[in-house]
This record gives structure tokens, sequence and C-alpha cells, in this order.
């Protein structure tokens, strides 16, 4: 197994590629350890990948972050990797049409996807430059690379977790700590699903019209699945990436260059 007696812990852990993670790290044989703010998510997951532990937090919460890496140094001694994966959402609204509450709703989801990545590196990663060893991956998102209108908030806080990335990896290297991005793009979900209906309705053509044209700009033809980017989460995690820091694998079907 890729990470047998590994220590994983993932933050931002929600119902969809959050339990995707924990199920597969834990099937190659990781102590998972999930976070998030929802308590109710957290035990589901719990509930279903047997022999994680929970612990809520909200990564935005200094002493949520500190507390959180407490617990996993009292209850294994160590941690192996850290996947930063939590949500900054996004509310769909352009800039000049905010009022001040989607400005609110934007520096939430930048502080998200920015300072909470942020927060996890600085109180998770000293253990693993104490071992002198450990990887760190970063949920990013095509959106980090490629604006669109209406998504600036979604945009802003992946880039920001993009670019820190590349600044840990030159800081943490010379104490053997990787740190690497997976950025998907489009993930096949109900929630995608309901975005496309809703696109559908408005230029007055059928769901499967819409997804038609949306897949065949693809390069590979096809939308990535939670397993899909999760994959590309364990072969950064594991040894097999032991070279490889600073780096993005972009799991979006090459949309991003289509």
């Amino acid at each position: 197994m890729l990470l047998d007696d590994k220590i994983a812990i993932v933050t931002g852990a929600g119902p969809g590629l959050g339990r995707t993670l924990a199920g597969l790290l834990s099937e190659e044989g990781a102590g998972v350890v999930v976070a998030a703010r929802t308590a109710a998510t957290l035990e589901k997951i719990a509930a279903e990948v047997p022999g994680v532990l929970a612990v809520p937090a909200d990564v935005v919460r200094i002493d949520d972050v500190r507390r959180l890496a407490d617990t996993v140094i009292e209850r294994f001694g160590r941690v192996d990797v850290l996947v930063n994966a939590a949500f900054p959402g996004s509310h769909r609204r352009n800039v000049l049409d905010m009022s001040a509450d989607d400005l609110e709703t934007w520096r939430r989801a930048v502080e998200t996807g920015g300072y909470g990545t942020l927060l996890a590196c600085r109180f998770i990663a000293p253990h693993m430059v104490a071992r002198r060893s450990g990887s760190i991956v970063n949920i990013t998102s095509m959106s980090s690379r490629k604006g669109y209108a209406g998504r600036s908030d979604y945009a802003a806080g992946k880039a920001a977790a993009h670019l820190l990335s590349h600044c840990l990896a030159d800081e943490l290297g010379p104490y053997g700590v990787r740190v690497n991005c997976v950025a998907p793009g489009w993930i096949a979900s109900e929630v995608l699903d309901e975005w496309m209906r809703a696109r559908a309705a408005a230029e007055g053509v059928t769901f499967e019209e819409i997804r038609t044209r949306d897949v065949s700009a693809m390069a590979l033809r096809r939308i990535a699945t939670e397993e899909d980017v999760a994959r590309a989460v364990l072969y950064l995690a594991s040894d097999h990436a032991k070279a490889v820091t600073g780096a993005t694998i972009d799991v979006n079907g090459g949309q991003l260059f289509t």
C-alpha cells in the first residue's frame, strides 16, 4: 500500500471529495484524520470510513487549527501527509454588482482558500520539519490560473493557495517536506449537473445538449470524477513523488487548455 503506516490529515473534508479522499488514503494504509467546520459531516465520513478520526475545526480560526495539530500529535505522534481541501465556495456575482453582503462573502471565500491553507501549514508542517519528511498537497483549481466572470471569490481564494504552495515548497524543501497542488476543473457531481440544467433552461436547450457541448470541448471528452482527483493527491502524497515539489497536477480532462 502506498501510504502504509502513514498519518494523513484532510482539512475541509466535505461529503464529496473529502469523503473520497479519506476513503482512498485509508485504503492505501494511512491513518486518516478529517477536519471540517460541520460536525455532522465529519461524523458521516467517520461512520463510512472505518478508523477515521474526526476533529471539528474551522481552518480560518487559529485556535481550531492549533488544536487540530495538537490532537493529531497527541494521538499518533506524527503527521506524514496534509491535504488542504477547504472549499471557499462561490456565489457567482460580478464584482461591479456586489452589495456589502456580497463583498463580505468574497472576503470569507478568499480567507478560506488562502488564509485557511496557510494556517493548516503553519501549525502542522513544523511536525513534518521535525521529522525531516512529509508531503503537503493543496487542492487548488483550474480557476486559480484561469478566471471567469462571477467567480472572482473562488478564483482569488484558490490562487492564494496555489502561490502559497510555491513559497512553501521553497521554504520547506531543505527539511525534506514537499508541497504540491492538485488542480481540478469540473468534477462530476449533482451540483455540476444542476448548474448545467440551469444553463440549459436559460438557453432554451436540453441538459443533454449542454453536457455534450461542454464535454466535447475537453481534450479527453470526459469530466473528472472525485476518484480521479483523489488518485492524483495519492500520488503526490506517496513516495512515488519523493522528488516532486512545487508542482501542480491538473485533473480536468484537458479543459484548462482547450
